[in-house]
């Protein structure tokens, strides 16, 4: 069991954090799969939208639930392999999801593919502090930006080849899987000589960390942030899961077209996740925050009245500003305990998973009951409860003693 305070492993190692963002794309990539390919279940399978939002309920609470779980798991016992185990679910998962002809067999698959991902997302991350050298929010978005690319390939690549030829076509992603684990060879080994090190030299390492808030500020500050993870999420879930069948049912676009309208979201989630990590290291955690969640406001209340183009160049706005929350948020949070890296981040991740798993199912009831649009016009409110930001104390320096 490795005790050691981790810290970032001397200067700033380009090759691997190039590595995990590629890694971070192939896993988002595969896991973007399941979402965009819910108009084919649901024609396929006769599903209502509660039942799709019961699936998405499935795998982002599998996401989600086990992630502080492995986060604590690893913060005690580091496994240098730990990736390549979590994306062999996530293979499995997606050659049960091509086959699957029930909504209980869909489920079984997604909840594998959930697995997968929450071993990821706290063990890259946490491998992707100890490359930064420092500098960690360029490191944080560089990981991020992977993650989103991949995200938005996902839609693109199942209305290039899912969608014209049948949803059997998903088991062409599990090679994808395959592939992230030989991307992920290079990370494990880079990591392992790292446990290493930190093993060897674990007698001489005496440090007490002063943590920069009191413990009752610590824990106010988390649950402001925890607030602002479920306003983002839960507007992201809205775009994420219905926004094809929104763009289907108002403006009676085809579903190669909604893929293609996604896509161009979650591009530009992608960049504003790049653009984040860089400025909250140069202006602040707390500014970018600001900014990112409030920002959103404006662009989410407009698109529910807008035309079909006005729409997507809404859309984009909003997956522009409101991504770049999510690495400042996180950062910050990793700031308040720097001790705890794996069950930070296995927090944050796994709520975001969590809330977009339980909104997703509230949404799909709601879009049942009331019509799509409804869903729309109540979830553009969402992004005003970044006024909590206000809130947040700004950090001091952490300060070490040996």
């Amino acid at each position: 069991m490795v005790q050691a305070q981790e810290r970032p492993n001397g200067k700033i190692t380009y090759s691997i954090l190039l590595a995990l963002s590629l890694s971070h794309c192939l896993n988002d990539l595969l896991q973007s799969v399941l979402a965009a390919s819910y108009p084919l279940f649901k024609d396929d399978l006769s599903l209502s939208f509660a039942q799709i939002g019961l699936i998405t309920l499935v795998y982002q609470l599998s996401a989600s639930i086990f992630q502080p779980v492995t986060g604590i798991i690893f913060d005690r016992h580091p496994i240098a392999w730990s990736l390549p185990i979590g994306m062999s679910f996530t293979m499995i998962g997606l050659v049960n999801l091509a086959f699957s002809n029930n909504l209980y067999w869909v489920m079984l698959s997604v909840f594998l593919i959930g697995i997968g991902s929450s071993v990821l997302h706290p063990e890259a991350s946490r491998i992707t502090f100890l490359a930064s050298g420092g500098k960690r929010g360029l490191a944080q978005s560089v990981f991020q930006v992977g993650g989103n690319f991949g995200g938005s390939l996902g839609p693109l690549l199942v209305a290039l080849i899912v969608a014209p030829y049948g949803r059997e076509r998903i088991v062409v992603f599990a090679f994808v899987a395959m592939a992230a684990i030989g991307v992920m060879y290079p990370i494990c080994r880079w990591y392992k000589s790292y446990i290493n090190q930190v093993k060897t030299h674990v007698a001489d390492r005496k440090e007490a960390v002063h943590l920069p808030l009191s413990a009752d500020k610590t824990v106010l500050s988390i649950l402001i942030l925890l607030v602002l993870i479920f306003s983002k999420y839960i507007y992201m879930a809205s775009l994420t899961s219905y926004y094809t069948f929104y763009l289907i049912h108002k403006f009676h676009v085809s579903v190669q077209e909604s893929q293609l309208y996604l896509f161009i979201f979650l591009a530009a989630t992608a960049i504003g996740t790049l653009i984040g990590g860089p400025v909250g290291d140069r202006i602040g955690r707390k500014y970018v925050i600001w900014g990112s969640i409030l920002g959103a406001a404006p662009f989410s209340l407009l698109m529910p009245h807008a035309s079909l183009g006005w729409t997507v160049v809404l859309s984009f706005c909003v997956g522009l500003v409101l991504s770049s929350a999510f690495p400042a948020i996180l950062l910050y949070a990793q700031e308040l305990l720097p001790t705890k890296l794996g069950l930070i981040s296995g927090l944050f991740f796994g709520f975001s998973f969590g809330v977009a798993g339980v909104a997703s199912a509230v949404l799909g009831d709601m879009a049942d009951n009331y019509g799509i649009e409804t869903v729309y016009n109540l979830c553009a409110y969402m992004p005003l409860l970044g006024l909590v930001t206000c809130f947040l104390p700004n950090l001091k320096p952490v300060r070490k003693s040996a």
